[in-house]
């Protein structure tokens, strides 16, 4: 195994489960001190123990990326724990109102850009002023997903839009702030192997059926693919690599 990231501190939102833990662990095998954030304690804990398990170094602080004061607390604790914010990851994202347009609540409109956008819109206005003090800069990668600015489906409008919103908004910030020594990107998901790509009631051997038609590749992602497009990104073998969306969906939407 490389070593891409020894001493490099890394805070991963939405680390308990899924991609973001995925990302935890990978970035905890090549060297890196991480931060696995998030709302649910005990989740978190977990992911903590499995790099713990690996030899790795990790702590888990909660926040909800909703609130500006929980974010700045999240970026000054991976500060005093480790130094330095070297790379952040900000996954903490939700699937929420699976309906037309004229039939989408305001509630699950609300939440879907509470914490798709506005979520990751916090994340980036803390690390970016941690990340613009130090000499050495640093990199964010943003999760956004296949589905919004690269393919459309009927039903989702919400979670479309939010997504959307994440790729403008990461290459927007990226332009603002490459003279920082900040690089920001991000990488665009489609179906993995989470909870999230399961349709309502299917199990993942359905799941598995399904995506042999649906996708070109004739399957899902696994996150530990998605894991190495987001270290990719993060790391200095993509040091001129700046505001792009690298599309991980088997080519669903090519």
């Amino acid at each position: 195994m490389s070593a891409r990231f020894t001493r490099k501190a890394v805070l991963v939102t939405g680390a308990g489960s899924g991609i973001g833990r995925a990302v935890a662990l990978a970035f905890a095998a090549e060297g890196a001190s991480v931060v696995a954030a998030g709302r649910t304690a005990a989740s978190l804990d977990e992911t903590v123990a499995l790099i713990g398990k690996e030899g790795g170094s990790a702590v888990a602080v909660t926040a909800d990326v909703t609130r500006s004061e929980d974010v700045g607390a999240l970026v000054r604790r991976t500060v005093e724990h480790f130094g330095s914010l070297d790379v952040a990851v900000n996954n903490a994202g939700v699937f929420r109102g699976g309906a037309p347009v004229a039939d989408l609540s305001e509630e699950d409109w609300r939440t879907l850009l509470d914490i798709n956008v506005t979520g990751v819109f916090l994340s980036l206005q803390a690390e970016i002023a941690r990340m613009r003090e130090q000499p050495t800069g640093g990199a964010i990668v943003n999760i956004a997903s296949n589905l919004g600015a690269h393919s459309r489906i009927p039903g989702v409008a919400g979670y479309l839009t939010t997504k959307a919103a994440v790729s403008a908004l990461t290459r927007a910030a990226a332009l603002d702030h490459i003279a920082d020594g900040i690089r920001i990107n991000a990488v665009s998901p489609g179906a993995t192997a989470t909870t999230m790509s399961l349709l309502p009631g299917e199990t993942e051997a359905g799941r598995a059926a399904r995506m042999k038609d649906a996708s070109p590749l004739g399957r899902v992602s696994s996150t530990a693919e998605v894991a190495a497009a987001v270290l990719y990104l993060a790391s200095p073998d993509a040091a001129s690599v700046v505001g792009s969306d690298l599309v991980i969906d088997g080519g669903a939407s090519a």
